[in-house]
Formats: C-alpha cells, sequence, structure tokens
C-alpha cells in the first residue's frame, strides 16, 4: 500500500506541474489553436488532490492507494515493462487531470477559452456517498462545488451559463443520476440531476441515452505506451497472434437459475466442450469456446490474466452486466479480438466519437438477446457462418480502432503524439459539443 508520505510527495509534485503547464501558453496566433483553447479552472483541492490523501481510509470501499501510481496509471504489471499497468478505471479523472496539464493549447486567461476544464475528481468524491455515512445526502453531491464557481470568479460560469464547461467523472452517468425526490435515497448521487449542473458537458465511462450533456468515453484499459514504437510493436504481436479459439467470454456471473444472456453464455460455452471431444472443429480452431472466470473481481487489476487467452480469440463476447457497458469491450479491442454486442446500448448508442455508428458493422457482431436467451439462437452458429476473409477483414478494422480506445502515457514521444488516442478524440468531441451548443443558446 503506498504511505500517506508518498501520497503527499505525488500530490506536491501534481502541484507543481499544474503551475507550471497552467500557466504556459502558447503563441496566441498559433493556427493549430483556432477554436480550440482550454482554461483549466483553478479548483480548491478539496474537490481534487485532498481526496487522493485518504486513499486507504474510505468506508466499505477497497483502498485504492496503489492505483495513484504514475499519475492514476497504477503500479506497472511487472518492474521491466514499459506499457502495461494495473490502471483502475476510477483513476481516469486523475489521468486526464494530468494529460489536460500537456494540452497544447491552454490558456491562462478564461475569457479567452473556448472551454473550460473542471478538475473535480467527482468519481471518487461520490464514494462517501455511494458507500459512506453521508449515503443518505447523496442529493447534496456537487452542491459546493457549484457554490464555489458561483463564488470565485463568477463571472467565468455566468459568461456563457456553464455551457463552456466540461468535467470528468470516471464512473457510468447511473451512479450520479438518482432522482432528487427518492425518499429515501436508493442507489446513486444526485449529481446529474442537480439542475445547477444541467449545462455542462459531461465525459463518463457510460452515459445514459437521453440526457444532451453526457458522452461515453472508453474506459481504461491497462496499455498506456510512451513511443510510437512501443504501440507498433504491440500492434504487430496482436496481427501475429494464432487465434485458435472462436470465441472467449472473459467475466463472471452466469450462475443464476434465471434466464439471462450470461447464463445462456455460459451453458453454450460447457456445451461445446463436449462437441469438441466428438467432432472435429472447423475453420482451423482447435477450441471452440473459453470463458476466462473473473468474478469476484478478480482480473480487475491482472491484465495477464485475460490479455493473453484474449490475443488467442477470434472474437470476444460483451454481454451486459450491472451496466451496458463493460471494460473488457475496450480490452478486447486492444488484443484484436472481435466484439460481440448483444444490445446496442452496450456501445453502439454511447461511444460514438470513439467507434463510429455507421462502421459498427465493420469491426462488430451484433446478436440480440432475447434472440439468445429466448429464441435458442446458438452465438456459435452465428459465428462460424462467417467466412474466414471477412473475419480477417473485420480483424484489421479492429485494429485501427485500437489507437483510438486506449489513453497513451503522459509525457509521451512526439512521435506517438501524432495518433489520436482516446483522450485527444474526448477533447476535440468536447470543443465540437460546446462550440455546438453555444451557437444554439445564442439563437434562443
Amino acid at each position: 500500500m503506498a504511505s500517506r508520505p508518498r501520497i503527499l510527495i505525488w500530490v506536491a509534485f501534481f502541484f507543481f506541474f499544474e503551475f507550471v503547464f497552467c500557466e504556459s501558453v502558447v503563441d496566441p496566433d498559433a493556427p493549430e489553436c483556432t477554436n480550440r483553447w482550454i482554461h483549466i479552472r483553478r479548483l480548491p483541492t478539496r474537490f481534487n488532490l485532498d481526496l487522493l490523501t485518504n486513499c486507504s481510509e474510505y468506508p466499505v470501499f477497497d483502498d485504492f492507494c496503489p492505483y495513484l501510481a504514475n499519475h492514476g496509471l497504477g503500479q506497472k504489471t511487472h518492474n521491466n515493462s514499459h506499457s502495461w499497468y494495473r490502471t483502475d478505471p476510477l483513476m481516469l479523472e486523475l489521468v486526464f487531470h494530468r494529460r489536460m496539464l500537456e494540452y497544447p493549447c491552454l490558456t491562462s486567461d478564461p475569457s479567452a477559452a473556448d472551454a473550460i476544464f473542471l478538475p473535480y475528481y467527482g468519481g471518487i468524491d461520490a464514494i462517501r456517498y455511494l458507500f459512506g455515512p453521508e449515503v443518505n445526502s447523496s442529493f447534496e453531491h456537487g452542491l459546493e462545488l457549484y457554490e464555489f464557481l458561483q463564488q470565485d470568479s463568477p463571472e467565468v460560469w455566468s459568461r456563457n451559463g456553464g455551457h463552456d464547461h466540461f468535467t470528468v467523472l470516471a464512473r457510468p452517468a447511473w451512479d450520479f443520476s438518482q432522482s432528487l425526490d427518492n425518499d429515501p435515497p436508493i442507489w446513486g448521487t444526485s449529481f446529474l440531476e442537480l439542475p445547477e449542473f444541467y449545462n455542462i458537458t459531461v465525459l463518463t465511462l457510460e452515459s445514459r441515452p437521453w440526457p444532451w450533456q453526457e458522452q461515453a468515453i472508453p474506459y481504461p484499459t491497462s496499455f498506456h505506451p510512451v513511443s510510437l514504437v512501443l504501440l507498433d510493436s504491440w500492434v504487430q504481436r496482436v496481427r501475429r497472434s494464432r487465434r485458435t479459439t472462436l470465441m472467449l467470454f472473459a467475466g463472471g456471473g452466469g450462475t443464476s437459475l434465471l434466464p439471462n444472456i450470461r447464463r445462456s453464455i455460459r451453458s453454450e460455452c460447457e456445451n461445446s466442450s463436449n462437441s469438441e471431444n466428438s467432432t472435429r472443429i472447423a475453420g482451423g480452431y482447435s477450441k471452440l469456446c473459453y470463458i476466462v472466470d473473473c468474478s469476484n473481481g478478480i482480473c480487475e487489476h491482472d491484465p495477464i490474466r485475460y490479455m493473453k487467452p484474449m490475443l488467442q480469440a477470434s472474437f470476444c463476447l460483451q454481454p451486459p452486466g450491472d451496466t451496458p457497458t463493460r471494460r473488457s469491450t475496450f480490452d478486447g479491442i486492444l488484443a484484436g479480438c472481435i466484439p460481440v454486442f448483444f444490445e446496442d446500448l452496450t456501445a453502439k448508442s454511447q461511444y460514438g466519437w470513439h467507434l463510429p455508428r455507421e462502421e459498427f458493422g465493420e469491426f462488430s457482431v451484433f446478436i440480440p438477446k432475447e434472440d439468445v436467451v429466448f429464441g435458442g439462437q446458438r452465438i456459435l452458429d452465428v459465428l462460424m457462418g462467417i467466412p474466414r476473409a471477412e473475419v480477417r477483414r473485420m480483424r484489421e478494422k479492429v485494429m485501427e480502432l485500437m489507437p483510438k480506445i486506449l489513453y497513451r502515457k503522459h509525457g509521451s514521444s512526439l512521435g506517438l503524439r501524432t495518433r489520436k488516442d482516446a483522450f485527444d478524440i474526448a477533447v476535440d468531441g468536447t470543443i465540437d459539443r460546446i462550440k455546438s451548443r453555444l451557437e444554439k443558446v445564442s439563437l434562443q
């Protein structure tokens, strides 16, 4: 576990970076920054860095101190690793904040900014409402931040009524969407239900289908290359990998007696093992189905456990669970494993910036879960019916998407910065959305 002194040193180091980068502005006439200027709002540390110093003391929640290392990327998977880390999705707020400090078009003048970033660690701050003694006050989550924005340089907020502000919440939007009218409160805080924040753009790990201000961005994987050589090396490894398994499911669940998609997957996979012993498998596969049991979170910070099997599989099954999407969706893409979706909300209706809706048929397979659970449709029949040449084309498309869904390491090489990653695409999309929103507001 990371010690408190080490955490405080890390926080002080972060402060130094924030001061240096936020006060350094490139040429205001730089053409690449036209309409792309961002101002990072200076927030009191109680809204971000102070929340990290208690990383081992949040009630009814795992100690997340080890995952603060490397500015939120976590500890390396092994000492010689240059790209692989034990990354926790909750740390995306830190990762995003650190990367924002390297954004080439920062301005210290909020009036000159096209967008304003709020470095609020809302997902971490939410822990006290979700699991702690303040669970009955979850409707208050965000009010303290709003009060600060009204009191400190109120003209920054009032200029556009918050429409030009954006932040990152490293949890599914469902965790922040409890109705203000629930009494007693149920799961979640009410951050996204507060009228005070209706105008800001919120980047979440998963978004709901209706609110305009939410936008889902990829779950962070464990792969964070620092150079173009390391990225290209991984792409070549993925391309050379022998796909000896037709389909793979990495996850938990499926043991309930009630009919559901995970239970159907487990049942079909177990039955396929029997047929492998008596029937020659078509298509050159030595195994029809393989399950990586990730029950009880054992895979969460151990990418080796699931990445190696994913590299050997042609298709990775991505059924919904407690929420529609899974981090495994992006782990599978990183392994060149073609995703198989069972409902549109898993990815198609959420991640349009990173996974274009019109291209889903080129890199994924869709099988309605109702057809599998209640209609008797066998997943294996669908996948085995796809010609090998089509499978190869789909895998090449998946590999094209790989740089777009990973978060490269901060301080990366100039060569790697020429490839837009998940962060770059998220920032571009945010600025475009804010611009469009401000144009609509001006016409009202």
